[in-house]
């Protein structure tokens, strides 16, 4: 008991953490920003400790497979603090900011070129926007869309080298997939494959579509305000990790599916040895 406290409590704490750190790091944030995060920080951290110190699963998918769920918390992190460096540079120049203003200037500048995603979420500057201000996002989107890659790059061999998900201990799909319900109809493989595919084709057109729809609100007035420094942060993390996220989760389900057909081929040849005795 003790032992799932301290480790739900951790894992509220660092979620709390990850929601503040923004506004904790930009300098002169308002009132009303600081206590929209606090507020934020705490949902997080509440629904993160009821959902780990709770023996039955809610809405947390892999929560028994590390490290699948921490990857996408350090891919999340590392968008979100770079990102928070880059802007914060603007206002209040370090050297730490600098460096990693420079990196991000030039990722953008090589990842910008016709019909990229980075060249679409460049096009969300506003049409006041001066140099500055569009050299600003995209040296953003280009951080931010790097991330996802390497940690993708890291997440796929990663899962092979250490025999995820099941290296340690059997994979127990309720636990780890509550989401999911194996007994709704038709074949289990069928419908995590679809799942799979889905997930991955989405992650892949999201970097597209979410400048597009962005753009589309904007039109009926509905357009976020990115020259907030916040909405800026948030509105590009979510523009790179919701792909990356979706494109783990798909290959995650591809392993999934690979494991139980795996068992069916064991599953079936012990039959038939027992057969033909």
């Amino acid at each position: 008991m003790i032992a799932r406290v301290f480790s739900a409590g951790l894992r509220a704490l660092l979620m709390a953490w990850i929601v503040a750190m923004p506004a904790l790091l930009m300098p002169g944030s308002s009132d009303a920003a600081a206590s929209l995060f606090l507020f934020g920080a705490i949902i997080a951290a509440a629904l993160t400790f009821v959902e780990y110190f709770g023996s039955s699963p809610t809405f947390i998918e892999f929560r028994d497979a590390p490290p699948f769920n921490r990857i996408r918390y350090a891919a999340l992190l590392t968008m979100l603090l770079f990102l928070t460096l880059v802007v914060r540079d603007t206002v209040a120049p370090t050297e730490l900011g600098g460096i990693v203003t420079t990196l991000g200037t030039d990722l953008g500048r090589a990842l910008d070129f016709p019909f990229s995603p980075v060249r679409l979420a460049v096009l969300l500057a506003p049409e006041t926007a001066d140099t500055g201000e569009t050299a600003l996002l995209r040296a953003l989107a280009g951080l931010a869309y790097i991330t996802g890659l390497v940690t993708l790059g890291i997440f796929v061999p990663l899962i092979r080298i250490m025999r995820w998900p099941i290296r340690k201990q059997a994979f127990n799909v309720w636990i780890n997939l509550p989401l999911f319900d194996p007994t709704a109809g038709g074949d289990v493989i069928y419908r995590l494959k679809r799942d799979a595919n889905f997930n991955v084709a989405l992650g892949f057109l999201l970097p597209f579509l979410i400048p597009a729809a962005l753009e589309v609100m904007g039109s009926f007035g509905f357009g976020l305000p990115l020259d907030d420094p916040h909405t800026l942060i948030w509105v590009m993390t979510a523009w790179a990790f919701l792909p990356t996220s979706l494109i783990m989760r798909g290959i995650a389900l591809w392993r999934v599916v690979d494991l139980i057909e795996e068992k069916r081929r064991r599953t079936y040849a012990q039959s038939d040895i027992f057969q033909s005795a």
